[in-house]
């Protein structure tokens, strides 16, 4: 037998990897870090144990008045009657199909376009932001291929948030990225104008920019003509994320190495070639978190559309708890909502952050 063999490894100690041995280093590691961690420990139990007893243990489900609700933890029953409000606003019962048929085209897009083997991901890409739109507008508003016309004033709820969050990300983030080239021309009108325009944006609020979009613009256009107020939050919402998504954007710019620049140049590429093949590809990769934290921050912030009398999700919400059949029941609205809003930012951080692992945006060794 040969005397230097030797015997496999034993594994390690089960009391020192996984989640015991997580907990072992981390939490109880020392006489006081255990107390420590105990006490937390309790207090964390009582109270996700009564939010639990409330929301769901001793919750009323079902039911179609406030009579229904006689237990002690949350009435459901105001979000189940409520839940056509809180999807779609004021849409005209008989062509709720219309909004449902948006739901559904849009979910479809989304896994199309998250799912990095779909068939024909580019076409798909370049229809879901060119054709789309137009026929999402012609299929909510009306007014072709027989549908009845349903006026901006009537959508609300989820609608509105969506469509407010769609146009906002998809528009803002080309015009971002021109802008941040724009302040960073070598030509200074043009890098005069772009920088004028992102600090004046940038120095202003949202609720300011609403109120401009939706009192000052009609001043600016021809008499007799008129804007929807949809439109009119449109163009603000987009003007003002804009001037964020620029400096994003310049932030990436400015991080890729001087090298990068100087070896498109040294291959005779043109600006535009140079830009669209070699340097934005990087500027926009390195930013990714950066892009999706603006993208979370405008989904948010599209709830400021209430001071101008639109009713996205939180409008609907605190219009249903002033229901005096209803009142005493504000924390289920305002839970839902907030649910409905972390839902979706927990959607968009998520695909972010596999996104940076699948281009190995961190380059890490």
């Amino acid at each position: 037998m040969n005397q230097h063999q030797f015997l496999p490894d034993l594994p390690p100690p089960s009391n020192t990897v996984g989640p015991l041995g997580w907990a072992k280093k981390n939490l109880f590691n020392g006489p006081l870090n255990t107390i420590l961690t105990l006490i937390l420990g309790y207090f964390a139990f009582i109270g996700l144990a009564s939010v639990i007893d409330w929301a769901i243990l001793s919750a009323d489900w079902s039911g179609q008045t406030r009579g229904d609700c006689t237990r002690e933890g949350a009435c459901w029953v105001f979000i189940q009657v409520r839940w056509d409000q809180f999807m779609y606003g004021f849409y005209p019962e008989a062509e709720l199909w219309r909004p449902r048929l948006f739901y559904i085209t849009l979910a479809i897009f989304t896994v199309l376009l998250a799912y990095e083997k779909t068939p024909k991901r580019m076409w798909i890409w370049l229809f879901f932001v060119n054709i789309y739109p137009f026929f999402v507008a012609g299929l909510l508003y009306g007014g072709v291929f027989g549908l009845e016309v349903v006026d901006t004033h009537k959508w609300g709820g989820l609608l509105v948030t969506l469509i407010i969050a769609l146009v906002g990300i998809i528009v803002s983030l080309p015009i971002g990225v021109v802008l941040a080239l724009g302040r960073r021309s070598e030509m200074p009108i043009i890098r005069s104008m772009c920088t004028v325009y992102i600090e004046i944006w940038r120095g202003v609020p949202l609720i300011t920019v609403l109120f401009m979009a939706s009192v000052m613009l009609p001043l600016f256009l021809a008499h007799g003509s008129e804007t929807d107020k949809l439109i009119r939050a449109l163009i603000g919402v987009v003007l003002f994320s804009s001037a964020y998504m620029a400096e994003v954007v310049r932030g990436g710019l400015q991080a890729i190495p001087k090298g990068q620049y100087e070896a498109a140049d040294a291959l005779g590429l043109s600006y535009w070639k140079k830009m669209g093949l070699i340097v934005l590809p990087q500027a926009l990769k390195i930013t990714i978190p950066s892009i999706v934290n603006t993208f979370i921050g405008l989904f948010k912030d599209t709830s400021l559309v209430l001071i101008i009398g639109m009713f996205d999700v939180l409008g609907i919400g605190q219009a249903a708890n002033s229901d005096p059949e209803w009142l005493g029941f504000a924390t289920e609205s305002y839970v839902f909502v907030a649910l409905v809003f972390w839902l979706f930012c927990f959607g968009m951080s998520r695909y972010s952050i596999w996104l940076e692992g699948r281009l190995n945006t961190g380059h890490q060794r």
